[in-house]
């Protein structure tokens, strides 16, 4: 494995360790100022402030651990994935949502990253919205 390989999978382990442990500060810390975020099945949001307010929305509504994380980077360092499991609480509904009432979710995730000057400058997750809605509906 090569030092920017090393490198690049060091900050997206470091990425989902932050998130775990909820410092929000330290974890914006590790994004460009104009990261893009590609929410799972919407839109492209960009810059630090947009992140920031995402994880505000997100912390209010749901609370989550990283599980069985494995991550992946390329030769050169500048592209990464991690798959991993989500672990959830459903605590408050999201707009467009079912109503949350404190339901438990499992969901496998996958993650792409585009990485420069040891920050994120990109990051796109994907999860089966449907998988979601079942365990939330409780189906």
């Amino acid at each position: 494995m090569s030092d920017p390989q090393r490198h690049a999978a060091a900050l997206i382990k470091t990425y989902y360790e932050t998130f775990n442990a909820g410092d929000r500060e330290a974890f914006l810390r590790l994004l460009a100022d104009d990261v893009a975020h590609d929410i799972n099945q919407g839109g492209t949001e960009t810059g630090k402030q947009a992140f920031r307010a995402f994880l505000v929305r997100m912390d209010r509504c749901y609370r989550e651990q990283v599980r069985e994380l494995v991550v992946f980077a390329n030769e050169d360092g500048t592209r990464g994935a991690a798959e991993f499991f989500i672990e959830g609480e459903y605590l408050s509904t999201d707009e467009g949502l079912p109503p949350a009432q404190g339901q438990r979710y499992r969901l496998r995730v996958g993650a792409f990253f585009e990485l420069s000057d040891g920050l994120v400058s990109r990051i796109t997750n994907y999860y089966n919205l449907e998988d979601w809605l079942r365990q939330v509906r409780g189906a």
